[in-house]
């Protein structure tokens, strides 16, 4: 693929350029470095987003307005939200930018024209291990055209500006420097099945397994609870499956023909029928152990079952935090002053 100084294909990425495509965007591309099959795509990197922010920056400011909220100030949060967000939805973009939008989404389409692609927020801040913005910015899917691209590219710099978003970042005194949004845009899958899996138990924290959630269809409607997900949990090493817990999937996320996907009812045949086979489960089971090698740590994982092909695919990897979160926290509070320490211990024994 040609060089651009706005894109850059997942082939050329990986974790050390999470800086400049963002946590998903690097995730993406490292995955791709690992034989790992994902569909194909590319990152508007943050250079593009630094671009358009500056030519808002000239006419009012943007990160300073943000910086000088107060956490617990969510009437002017939501004040200051609504502005951002209306002035980089209706901006449109510089000449340049958008010209090479256009062609990166052209060069994407070559081999398979009028595919949708999903576009999807990869902030440089999110998965960070010290603070997990996952889920605070915006995903749309099955975008139809360069038009819609270019359209839904700024409103996921928009979501940069949420409420929540804001929030998360006062709260954790996160600075608005350092905060910036890469933009995936890549095939979409037309998923027969999707759903997550961790390659350490969400629920005990167990290692030695890997739990397997899906439901028929896109994986948004898992993602965003819509749907109580079938469940496995399998040994890590042996495959042994010990849960099976399959649910009454009612509904589905399915293409919408104007674009974005919309909900349908499952047949009453297929709402209590698992919707993987032993066969895909076994393979999602290694595809977690070559993930978790690769990256040296527990992960959390988002896959899709393509209609057509039955291929599997992965649309995500970002590491486990509950768990690792709870691990890292230290059992006592250490004192400063090491006379403190000891007065501690002899006022307890006092208390006997």
């Amino acid at each position: 693929m040609a060089d651009s100084a706005y894109i850059a294909w997942f082939a050329d990425i990986g974790l050390d350029d999470r800086e400049q495509v963002g946590g998903k965007g690097a995730s993406l591309g490292e995955l791709r470095r690992a034989g790992i099959a994902v569909p194909p795509g590319y990152v508007v990197r943050t250079p593009a987003f630094e671009h358009f922010l500056a030519s808002l920056e000239r006419e009012s400011p943007v990160r300073a307005r943000v910086g000088a909220l107060a956490a617990e100030d969510l009437e002017a949060i939501t004040a200051c939200s609504k502005a951002l967000r209306r002035r980089i939805e209706e901006t449109q973009l510089p000449g340049e930018l958008r010209a090479e939008l256009d062609t990166a989404y052209a060069q994407l389409l070559q081999e398979r024209p009028g595919q949708p692609v999903a576009v999807r927020s990869s902030a440089t801040c999110e998965d960070a291990l010290e603070a997990s913005f996952a889920g605070l910015q915006d995903t749309y899917l099955w975008v139809k055209s360069a038009a819609q691209m270019a359209e839904r590219v700024r409103s996921c710099w928009s979501s940069l500006y949420s409420v929540e978003s804001i929030s998360y970042r006062l709260k954790r005194r996160f600075p608005e420097e350092r905060v910036a949004m890469a933009v995936v845009v890549q095939h979409m899958v037309d998923a027969r099945t999707a759903g997550v899996m961790f390659t350490r138990s969400p629920t005990t924290g167990d290692r030695s397994v890997v739990t397997i959630e899906g439901a028929w269809g896109l994986g948004s409607a898992v993602v965003g609870g819509e749907v109580t997900p079938d469940r496995w949990v399998l040994g890590k090493i042996t495959g042994e499956i010990s849960v099976r817990e399959i649910s009454d999937k009612a509904m589905q996320h399915t293409p919408a023909d104007e674009g974005g996907v919309r909900p349908m009812a499952v047949g009453e045949e297929r709402r209590r029928e698992p919707c993987l086979n032993d066969e895909e489960l076994q393979q999602l089971r290694s595809l977690a152990r070559q993930i978790e090698r690769h990256y040296g740590r527990a992960q959390d994982i988002e896959w899709a079952v393509d209609r057509e092909s039955g291929a599997i695919l992965l649309l995500q990897s970002r590491p486990e935090t509950v768990w690792s979160a709870r691990e890292a926290a230290p059992i006592a509070r250490g004192e400063t002053d090491p006379m403190m320490h000891v007065l501690s211990i002899f006022g307890n024994r006092q208390c006997r």
